[in-house]
């Protein structure tokens, strides 16, 4: 089995229209935040798709959480559609699918 980690990718689709991909979880998450001054949108609204996401784990959603809190926090908005059903589930079993109900298209 292979040690490589997928790494996050953050790719711009559209003007505030951006797609993650990759595998969102603790060994790669910590790299990915500390770069995101690299592929942090500037813009004041933005949207999120993350159908391609392979993977997410709790360092993941607690990632997302981040970016949420981020990006309002500096006058946006931040909304992730195409959530996988994965994410979705360790949302609700996590009890935080309420900090991200204003966030969830």
């Amino acid at each position: 089995m292979s040690s490589a980690h997928t790494e996050v990718k953050w790719q711009m689709i559209a003007d505030g229209h951006y797609c993650l991909s990759g595998r969102l979880e603790r060994d790669t998450v910590s790299a990915f935040w500390r770069q995101r001054e690299e592929w942090l949108p500037q813009q004041k609204a933005v949207t999120l798709d993350l159908s391609a996401l392979e993977r997410v784990d709790s360092a993941g959603m607690v990632m997302l959480l981040h970016l949420c809190q981020h990006i309002e926090q500096s006058g946006g908005q931040l909304t992730l559609c195409k959530m996988p059903e994965q994410l979705s589930t360790l949302l609700r079993l996590s009890h935080v699918d309420s900090l991200f109900a204003a966030n969830i298209a």
